[in-house]
This record gives structure tokens, sequence and C-alpha cells, in this order.
């Protein structure tokens, strides 16, 4: 939410002094927290909590952990709580601006990881679609009693995945830990999703490109290879930081759920082998479409070259008895133009015949 400067603060220039502007109105914190809840044995607890007193709360009481969830904070906002849970300022600017690869760094005692969200946008066909993937991002920081989730993009909200463990209290008993599980599975879920439509759109557009006077050109199938790239850009980088969770890089994973990680990395797997198979698929469509065109200009310069030949037959005998001559072939005779038309005529017959059977027209 854009800070609103103030009206009263706005000068005018009748009295020959600039216009100046009030200083922009804070936003307050609670305008980019989506939520705030402390667990304790995997149960929710009630009533509404600030950052400073959920953390102060689940300190007193030794057991539980703080989930908070804020929706593309600004550096002012979100300083307060990066002071109270000591985040990190470099994994703090990383949070704010966005804009990251996936990844996973470690500051002291807590944990910083970057997943990148997909969403498939529907289209009637890949040959004329504006946009197939939107990316976005999910930030976590993990400490021993709090998880705290900055999200930026409008499509990779957790509000539905928060609700689902708050029924599952015995996936949450594990800690701050199980979130994150949650949440990068979350995200590979909807990889698989993702990668589930494309794979339609690829068999759409191969049987595009093959149809008869198909006219999908090498800039769609271009086209479609950046949306691949966008997706593969998400995936890709994604498996190392899974495969250190899932073998220990820190005790803040405990050992009960690193054995999850090792499910959502191998589901990465699979994601990512389909959408190298993607790539692959659409660089042999980009050359089969490239061969199609360069047959194609070769078709209608073999038949160009073939009716040329033809039309140089009637071109020639014309330019011949065009010549002022006196002793030319029959040009007295009566039937010489006839004949002379005949021999041409039946000349352009044959010529056409033999081009017809050797597929120039």
């Amino acid at each position: 939410m854009p800070a609103i400067p103030s009206l009263g603060g706005l000068r005018g220039r009748g009295n020959g002094k600039p216009a100046q502007v009030a200083p922009p109105i804070p936003v307050p914190l609670s305008a980019y927290v989506v939520d705030c809840a402390i667990y304790v044995d995997g149960e929710r607890q009630s009533g509404r909590w600030s950052h400073t007193e959920a953390i102060k709360e689940v300190r007193e009481r030794g057991t539980g952990f703080v989930w908070i969830g804020l929706h593309e904070p600004d550096e002012e906002q979100i300083q307060g709580i990066a002071d109270t849970f000591g985040l990190h300022e470099l994994a703090v600017e990383d949070a704010v601006h966005a804009h990251q690869r996936p990844k996973l760094e470690r500051y002291d005692e807590t944990l910083f990881m970057v997943l990148k969200t997909v969403r498939y946008v529907e289209h009637e066909s890949p040959s004329t679609a504006n946009e197939i993937v939107e990316t976005g991002e999910l930030m976590a920081f993990l400490g021993r009693d709090f998880i705290i989730t900055v999200r930026h993009g409008n499509h990779s909200g957790l509000a539905r995945l928060r609700a689902e463990l708050d029924r599952e209290p015995d996936q949450l008993r594990h800690g701050p830990a199980s979130v994150l599980h949650a949440i990068a599975d979350h995200v590979v879920d909807h990889y698989l999703d993702v990668t589930d439509h494309l794979e339609e759109d690829m068999d759409e557009m191969e049987t595009l490109v093959f149809a008869p006077r198909s006219s999908v050109t090498a800039e769609t199938i271009y086209f479609m290879k950046r949306e691949v790239l966008e997706l593969r850009r998400a995936v890709m980088p994604l498996a190392t930081p899974l495969k250190r969770l899932a073998e220990g890089y820190t005790r803040l994973i405990p050992d009960e759920v690193r054995s999850y990680f090792r499910d959502v990395d191998d589901h990465l797997t699979n994601v990512s082998e389909r959408v190298a198979g993607f790539d692959e698929l659409l660089t042999t469509l980009v050359d089969a479409t490239l061969a199609k065109i360069t047959l194609q200009q070769n078709t209608d310069m073999r038949k160009i070259t073939a009716w040329a030949g033809i039309v140089a037959v009637p071109t020639a005998g014309a330019g011949i008895y065009g010549m002022n001559f006196d002793f030319m072939p029959e040009l007295h005779w009566q039937f010489g133009y006839p004949l002379v038309m005949g021999v041409i005529l039946g000349i352009c017959l044959l010529l056409y015949r033999i081009l017809r059977k050797n597929r120039w027209l």
C-alpha cells in the first residue's frame, strides 16, 4: 500500500513560493501483516497478536512458535520485525526487493529461503496467448521458535495452506520447520499443476506445427520457449536448497521433518525432468518449423522456375518470328502461323507434363 501525501501540506504558487509536499503518512505494519498466530503443541492459540506480543508469549511459555505472514512490505515496515526477531540485514534486503532466484542461506541461528511461485494463465490456444506462466516469490525466515513468510505477487497466497495446517495439529507439532516443509510442498505441487497444463499446450502446439497449411510461426514457438524458460528458472535452482534441507543442513530441521523434504525433492525432480523435456521438444519444433519454411520456399522456387521455363517457349518463338527477315521458315505460307502456334503449344504442354510428373508443379 503506497504512502499517501497530506493534502494540507500542499502550498500554492500564487505567493511566488514553490509548492511543498508534506512528508508521506507512514503506513502501519498491520497493513502488510496478513496473519500473525501462535502455535502450541500444533494448536493455534486464540486471540489477535502483534509480532512483539506473539514472540514474547512464546518465549515466556518456553514452547510453541510464531508464524507471521507478510505481503510485499517495504524496508521501513519490515525493520521492526527484523529487529524483534534478529533477522540479518542482507536477508531483509532480499525479502523487500524480491527478484531473487531460489536459494537457501543461513545467518547465525536463522535460515532464509527463497522460492519462486508459478501460476498457469488460462488461454484459448498457446498460439494466441500473451502469457502462459506468471511468477511470484515466497521468502521464509526460519528460527527456533518462529517462521516469517514474505509474499510477492497476487497469486501465491498462503491462506488456504494455513487453514489446512490449522486442521492438522499433528504436523505442526514438529515446529516451524513443518510450516517450511508445507510451503515448499505447496509450491512444488503448483509446479506439477503448471507442468500438467503445459504438457497439454505442448501436445496442441505439436499438432499445429505438423498440420497441413499450419499458421504456427517460429516466433510463436519462441514465445512458448520463453515461458518454459520462466518456469525452468523457478524450478531448477530449487533442487539444491531442498537437498540441503533433506540432508541435515541445519539443526533447525528435525529428523522427522527431513524425510518430508526428501519427498518434496522427489516431486521437484519429476517436474525438472518434464520441464527439460518441454525445452527439448520446443527446440525440435522450432527446427521443424524452420525446415517447413525452407521446404515451402524451395517448393515455391521450383514452381516459379517451372512456369518460367514454360513461358520461355512462346517468348522465344515470338522473339524469333518478330525479327524483320524475309527468308524465315514458312513465313509466306498461309498455314505457317497456325503451325508455329501449334508447335509452341505442343512444346509447352510437353514441358508441363514433364514438370508435373517430376512434381515441380
